[in-house]
């Protein structure tokens, strides 16, 4: 069995949600307390064994290149200024993982920046992330779904729980449990009616696929929308074998797609912080007595 080495992280979308700042930020680079949400998405991916980050951009998107760059005027400052601990911060993000940058082509819809990284992919089985949501775990989120598939050698996704009425928002997989925190996933949804969700999880944002994808995709008639949905893809990988999905243990999903959980992403990670926690937490207590 092939490692798993590299990650596709596509991040070309317009995050319209939260115009006007996107019209000259890209929706990844929002931070989240002081990083990027794409950051959080990186670190996940290096910390689960990922060697190379294809990243599919589109216009407006060099921010992202930039940031996963060396900035050399930058370093030499923080290095005569004796800011060590910072220049080891900024140096190390330049240097996690290899990072490739392709633009993306072809048909809207989130299955068509997968394909456009067919030629860098090859043969190998490999990792979707998308760049707007990560789950925070003890255990990364990604190498939970790629330890399911060194054992089952079948694509995996990864879900979390969430209540009922967020359902719409995500894909939903209709589930039967093989063992804890593992399911045969019989269908997956996109973005369902409520009423219609097949169960209460919802995909978080991770993906281990096989190249058999590609051909998938690519055969594959427009979706929802008219768009190109990886969903439609994976469901159709159900004809060869079983697709599995893993139920994230002890996560906390943050999805950084809209404006109301990205607030919520952002107190979160604050509250966690050693150096800021304890006197944000006392500031959110104060101003909540004045709504």
């Amino acid at each position: 069995m092939k490692k798993i080495r590299k990650a596709v992280i596509p991040a070309a979308g317009y995050g319209t949600r939260f115009l006007p700042v996107v019209k000259s930020i890209p929706k990844e680079m929002l931070p989240v307390v002081d990083k990027p949400a794409i950051q959080y998405i990186v670190e996940e991916a290096v910390a689960s064994g990922i060697e190379d980050i294809v990243i599919v951009t589109g216009a407006g998107k060099k921010a992202i290149e930039d940031y996963f760059d060396n900035n050399m005027e930058l370093e030499a400052y923080l290095e005569k200024n004796n800011k060590l601990d910072q220049l080891e911060q900024v140096r190390k993000i330049a240097t996690m993982a290899n990072f490739i940058y392709i633009r993306q082509k072809g048909p809207y819809g989130n299955g068509t920046p997968v394909l456009n990284a067919e030629h860098i992919i090859g043969d190998e089985p490999f990792a979707v992330m998308w760049g707007d949501q990560f789950t925070d775990s003890p255990t990364p989120r990604l190498k939970q779904c790629i330890e399911v598939f060194e054992k089952y050698d079948r694509p995996v996704f990864s879900a979390v729980k969430v209540p009922k009425a967020d359902l719409p928002r995500y894909g939903v997989p209709k589930v039967e449990e093989v063992e804890k925190f593992v399911y045969i996933a019989h269908e997956l949804i996109e973005k369902p009616k409520m009423e219609d969700a097949p169960s209460d999880m919802a995909c978080d944002g991770a993906y281990i696929l096989t190249p058999d994808i590609f051909d998938a995709l690519r055969n594959q008639t427009p979706g929802k929308g008219n768009e190109v949905w990886l969903v439609d893809g994976i469901n159709k990988l159900r004809e060869k074998g079983p697709i599995y999905c893993r139920e994230i243990e002890e996560g906390k999903f943050h999805d950084c797609g809209n404006v109301l959980e990205y607030l919520k992403s952002n107190i979160y990670q604050a509250l966690k912080r050693q150096d800021i926690g304890s006197e944000f937490k006392n500031y959110l207590k104060e101003i909540s007595k004045e709504w």
